[in-house]
């Protein structure tokens, strides 16, 4: 008898039972807009243009990064896929979309079922937070490229504004003011140095300052902001928003600025989560390396009049959000903070 597919390492009756039981969780993602179910070629979503009568579309596409390395050393994958529609949702939302669906992609060392089960409930769990659809996805088994106990999980995300609402910050003017959103702590940036800094210490490890082991505060997922601010969105002139990714408040809040407008933070309007404080302790990293790395506490930045400021915060607490002012748009250019 000659090889089998399965003999190579690939092995579809087990991507099969993996389906099966991740099915359950793509359904609660569902909107009226999707067409048919998982199992197609391609995903169909139909766009209501009652509700977006000149849309333009927004996609973003993004990964975890290495903080896969810490789901792999701690076997614990029911999380992870909720950073990964997170890093697409709020950069789909920055410019004022909704985002409509989500795609993943999973490429596996060895197929689990069970383990391929709790990546994608994280996914569907994320698409439940935003109010997007996980319309489809693709699960790549892939012997001798990633060891056996390795994955890696990508996706994107694609949203919805109509064009008079697309918000590219070109209206921000001096003066503006800096509303900031929480973060859940890394969020899913900076983990390489993340890493670096922890090598030597135990994932049950617990720091007083944290409470909890190591493992868990590394492993939080990232904050999905879409429906605390898509309702603002109708009440406010919000005139620029900010994802804060890789390149910390330093490096993303100069991304949606006009020309020769800079930003001052105070920092000291916001507590700084306790890991961060004790990365930077440990690590002995500069004050200035933290904020170009590391959220720092604020996961996502609104840009408003100063005379609309207090109806946004308001907006934004009946949401459930904690917002805090956190600087104002100066003359010059960077960000600059006391």
């Amino acid at each position: 008898m000659g090889y089998t597919y399965k003999d190579a390492g690939v092995d579809i009756e087990a991507g099969n039972r993996a389906v099966e039981r991740f099915k359950p969780a793509v359904a609660r993602t569902m909107r009226p807009e999707v067409l048919g179910g998982l199992g197609g070629f391609g995903g169909l979503f139909q766009l209501d243009l009652n509700k977006y009568s000149n849309p333009v579309l927004v996609a973003g596409t993004d990964g975890v990064g290495t903080k896969l390395r810490l789901a792999f050393q701690l076997d614990k994958h029911d999380t992870i896929g909720q950073d990964a529609v997170a890093m697409c949702v709020n950069d789909v939302l920055v410019q004022g979309a909704e985002p409509l669906f989500f795609l993943d992609y999973l490429a596996v060392g060895k197929l689990v079922p069970e383990k391929v089960a709790d990546i994608v409930a994280g996914i569907a769990a994320g698409c439940e937070l935003a109010g997007c659809a996980l319309i489809g996805g693709e699960t790549a088994e892939m012997p001798g490229f990633y060891d056996t106990e390795e994955y890696d999980i990508a996706g994107f995300s694609v949203g919805a504004v109509n064009r008079a609402n697309l918000i590219d910050g070109s209206k921000i003017r001096e003066g503006d003011l800096l509303i900031g959103l929480r973060s859940s702590g890394l969020h899913s940036n900076g983990y390489s140095l993340v890493r670096r800094i922890f090598e030597e210490y135990a994932m049950d490890t617990v720091f007083p300052e944290l409470g909890k082991p190591l493992g868990e505060v590394l492993l939080t997922p990232t904050r999905i902001y879409v429906k605390a601010v898509l309702p603002l969105l109708d009440k406010v002139s919000v005139l620029g928003m900010v994802h804060v990714t890789g390149g910390g408040l330093t490096e993303n809040i100069p991304r949606v600025l006009p020309a020769d407008l800079g930003v001052e933070l105070d920092v000291t309007c916001w507590p700084v989560p306790p890991v961060f404080e004790l990365l930077q302790r440990l690590g002995g990293v500069e004050t200035a390396e933290m904020y170009r790395t590391f959220n720092m506490g604020i996961g996502f930045v609104l840009i408003v009049r100063a005379e609309e400021e207090e109806q946004a915060i308001t907006v934004l607490k009946q949401s459930g959000e904690e917002p805090v002012r956190i600087g104002r748009v100066i003359r010059g250019e960077g960000v600059a903070y006391r």
